[in-house]
């Protein structure tokens, strides 16, 4: 593995990202502010750390930015509970965001342990 580009969890975190944008365009203008940017952020925080830790030398540090990726995917998660729960997003919809997070979250698990073990 070369750079953080080259981790299946980036790149699908890269177009949970993108999919996560274009359902949230639909959420109340009064959520602007709100829930939608807090969905955003969380979101791209992914993605973000996992590029941040693997652009450090130690393992110590990488492994940190990796669980503040999955404090992020944890976030994400009951967002969308709450974005479902205020109907902001279908059930098939959230459903499908849901599914995608928990995927992510998975990748970043086995990775976190991956370095871990080492």
């Amino acid at each position: 593995m070369k750079t953080h580009k080259d981790l299946d969890v980036w790149k699908n975190s890269i177009s949970f990202v993108t999919q996560l944008y274009q359902e949230t365009q639909h959420f109340p203008s009064t959520e602007r502010f709100g829930l939608t940017s807090q969905l955003r952020r969380s979101a791209v925080s992914v993605p973000s750390n996992l590029a941040e830790g693997f652009a450090r030398r130690g393992v110590k540090e990488r492994i940190h930015f990796l669980y503040i990726a999955l404090g992020s995917n944890s976030e994400i998660e009951t967002q969308l509970i709450i974005a479902e729960n205020l109907s902001f997003l279908s059930e098939r919809i959230a459903t499908e965001l849901k599914n995608e997070n928990q995927k992510i979250g998975k990748q970043l698990v086995n990775l976190i342990r991956y370095f871990e073990n080492q």
